[in-house]
């Protein structure tokens, strides 16, 4: 199959682009640097630099692939700024599903997240509603993955791949990443991430987790996939108090505090996988207590 990755030199598409061309498809990605696209030839994929905030440059990109599929891993999480996140969200897959639509393309795999889910006091399966009822900052999260979401559904076939929390090399949660500056207080280590990280504090917020190798396997299957939105998650969804000293244990930080309130806002629930198993996704790490001691 030929497929163009959106994102191909992320966390996930690192990843994702060797495990496409390991299974015999014809890859083009997409990068906004030279050194991206020189990345993208050593794994044995076409590279094409690309502008996804400039709707011409992103159609003569996927025009010139050609693609069957189009894989969107857009991401900008580098800095922690999430207005220019949601910007990537809404206008960067308005201008991915539109050169996808004009090239032909009937089938589309997008990065979602699993903590944009309505409260509730179990772990969220996909039927549960988006949380369209979210206070401000969180509102304008929520919009623009409602928007994300919504866009790539005028795709004949839509695969939405609601991701948990990624941890692994080239994620906020590795070794020497922001978290661990968070634990250690070392928020100018962490730049300006580890700041909106903010004090890792052992409470009752509870996450779900997938390995970055998980995630980039997953959209690997779903290529195959219905449409449809799937929670790719691990198997434990877990609060705070939990999982943060485990991951200060596998890194050597400091182990956090623990919360005086305990503090879960609604939303903080974790999610379920049920699904994207019944579609026959596995994770290798399938909790974040064997996949921690890995980073």
């Amino acid at each position: 199959m030929r497929i163009f990755v959106a994102g191909a030199t992320g966390a996930v598409g690192r990843r994702l682009v060797p495990l496409l061309v390991a299974a015999g498809h014809e890859v083009t990605g997409g990068t906004r640097t030279p050194q991206g696209a020189e990345r993208l030839r050593a794994q044995g994929a076409s590279a094409v630099r690309v502008d996804v905030f400039d709707a011409d440059s992103v159609h003569r990109a996927v025009a010139a692939a050609a693609p069957e599929a189009v894989v969107h891993q857009l991401t900008d999480l580098a800095h922690g700024d999430r207005a220019a996140n949601g910007r990537i969200r809404r206008a960067g897959t308005r201008h991915l599903v539109d050169a996808a639509k004009r090239a032909g393309v009937t089938r589309i795999v997008a990065q979602s997240i699993s903590w944009a889910y309505a409260p509730g006091d179990a772990p969220a399966d996909e039927s549960t509603p988006l949380d369209t009822a979210a206070e401000p900052p969180r509102a304008g999260m929520v919009g623009s993955l409602r928007a994300l979401e919504e866009t790539a559904a005028e795709i004949e076939t839509h695969v939405v791949l609601r991701y948990g929390t990624f941890y692994g090399p080239g994620t906020w949660y590795a070794r020497g990443g922001p978290l661990e500056a968070a634990l250690r207080g070392e928020q100018a280590a962490g730049g300006p991430v580890a700041a909106l990280i903010g004090p890792a504090v052992a409470g009752d917020a509870v996450s779900s987790f997938v390995h970055v190798e998980d995630a980039a396997r997953a959209a690997v299957a779903a290529l195959g996939w219905p449409s449809g939105t799937v929670n790719v998650v691990d198997d434990e969804p877990a609060p705070a108090r939990a999982w943060l000293p485990a991951f200060a244990a596998a890194v050597g930080a400091p182990a956090p505090a623990p919360a005086v309130d305990g503090g879960r806002a609604g939303w903080e629930r974790g999610a379920d996988n049920t699904l994207a198993r019944r579609l026959g996704w596995r994770p290798l790490h399938p909790t974040w207590r064997t996949g921690f001691t890995t980073l």
